[in-house]
């Protein structure tokens, strides 16, 4: 009944495994999440940077691990290909041949001389011979089906690459604009405080400052010298890989870009809901296929249980004189129906079966797993994005009152009132306080960056018949003299 019902083929049909995943996000209700279905796959405009926009077309264009990923993809369509045609006659050849015999004068069969045949004989024959093995249980089917969810899942493999590469490049670049922001902080730090000790020593030589002023001093102008050289080899790092993303040799990508700051995130972001991670992320939907592919391995292992029929036949001529050979009377055929049966190999077969039986539950267990770490993933850059964006309140706050006291504990100093040790202690908490903010605003978009990585997003805006941000992009970065 099975196999009637199978479509005349032995072993299961795949049918997808059930996976847990949550009703909804632990964040929920957090008013910077939105259950409401992802609106934008293009998801990388939200940040309406041009620089971005451009990058992420170029990466597209360009990235050597993409175009990997797409020559997979036509690797397995060929295989696909190879397994289709299996169902046709499996071996068909054109032949030609010629045999030449010397045979002996004293060679006798059953006591009888052949001194009556010819001592030369020679063999023309060309003709067409083919055989076929008829899919009977379905054995080459389920390979048809095996290669068919193996081509998915290498498109899937594509997607998840795209996935990765969009997010890659929005991260590098996110990486960029905040360690030109904290430069930018350290570098107005680093003037100030040198305004600060041109003061000390002015009241120095006036007698109304000590030595050790100036000394606090120089140490603050020291401390915020040397934070500048690690922010500028983080930019240059995030710009290589940048470099590496976009196919090119490393070159100084940010000499492109427009002055700005680092990327706004918006204030919410809409997320779905948790089980349209099954739809949505490619590492999810390439795990189902891989499945897939092998539950038809099982199908393949169980139809060596039964016997395999088949036809051998050949058409063409034969002669011993190659004038003739194309003659009427040169013609020959003949066909051959056969059989296979393992018929002593039970115990080899059964545990074939059983060892794709034991794949095929790997094959399911990754995918459960694939899923749940799909939900933990996601669940992480929410907390983050929501988290960051409260912290970076806070951290405006902070920068601002420390401004403020940087000013009047200056205008203090100057008058006398207070000691070098508050101007020390105000300029360093200043500085580290822009630097946190500038680290946290960064926070916040490579956090949602984070988010759309782990819901899947992106690979959808490059699918044929869908919108694409890809026209209205600037021309690709490119390699420049």
């Amino acid at each position: 009944q099975e196999y009637v019902h199978n479509g005349f083929k032995v072993g299961p049909n795949f049918r997808e495994p059930p996976a847990d995943v949550a009703d909804s996000w632990i964040d929920s209700k957090d008013p910077h999440i939105a259950p409401n279905p992802i609106e934008h796959d293009d998801w990388w405009n939200i940040f309406r940077d041009p620089d971005l926009d451009r990058l992420i077309d170029s990466a597209y264009r360009q990235n050597l691990d993409l175009k990997t990923a797409a020559t997979r993809v036509l690797e397995a369509r060929a295989q696909r290909n190879i397994a289709a045609g299996n169902l046709f006659p499996q071996s068909q050849t054109a032949v030609g041949d010629y045999a030449h015999a010397q045979l002996s004068k004293n060679l006798n069969v059953f006591g009888n001389p052949l001194a009556t045949l010819p001592t030369n004989l020679n063999v023309w024959a060309t003709g067409f011979n083919a055989s076929w093995e008829f899919d009977f249980w379905g054995r080459l089917r389920r390979g048809i089906e095996s290669k068919d969810a193996d081509l998915s899942a290498s498109v899937e493999d594509y997607h998840d690459a795209l996935v990765t590469l969009l997010a890659d490049v929005a991260t590098s670049y996110v990486q960029i604009r905040t360690g030109q922001q904290r430069l930018r902080f350290a570098r107005h730090n680093m003037k100030l405080q040198q305004g600060t000790l041109a003061l000390t020593e002015a009241r120095l030589k006036a007698g109304t400052a000590t030595s050790l002023d100036v000394e606090q001093a120089r140490t603050n102008l020291a401390q915020t010298e040397a934070s500048i050289p690690p922010l500028a080899i983080g930019i240059r790092q995030a710009n290589d890989r940048l470099c590496l993303l976009l196919g090119l040799p490393p070159q100084d990508l940010t000499r492109s870009f427009q002055d700005g700051p680092i990327p706004a995130a918006p204030p919410q972001v809409a997320v779905g809901i948790p089980a349209e991670l099954l739809e949505r992320r490619p590492d999810v939907r390439r795990a189902i296929r891989q499945a897939a592919a092998q539950s038809a391995q099982i199908g393949i292992a169980q139809a060596d249980f039964y016997p395999t029929f088949g036809v051998s036949g050949f058409i063409g001529y034969a002669a011993d004189d190659i004038r003739v050979l194309f003659e009427q009377n040169s013609f020959l055929g003949f066909i051959l129906p056969n059989f296979q049966w393992k018929i002593l190999n039970y115990g080899r077969i059964a545990n074939n079966v059983k060892v794709q039986d034991a794949r095929f539950a790997q094959r399911v267990l990754q995918y459960q797993k694939t899923v749940l770490n799909a939900g933990r993933e996601t669940e992480d850059a929410l907390v983050g994005f929501v988290e960051s964006q409260v912290q970076a309140k806070s951290l405006e706050r902070g920068v601002q009152a420390a401004e403020r006291s940087v000013e009047l504990v200056l205008a203090q100093y100057k008058d006398g009132r207070v000691d070098f040790n508050r101007v020390f202690t105000t300029q360093g908490q200043l500085l580290a306080q822009q630097d946190q903010l500038a680290a946290a605003q960064g926070n916040i978009a490579l956090n949602l960056i984070a988010v759309y990585r782990a819901l899947g997003g992106g690979w959808q805006a490059f699918e044929s018949g869908q919108p694409c941000a890809r026209p209205r992009l600037l021309p690709p970065i490119a390699a420049r003299d």
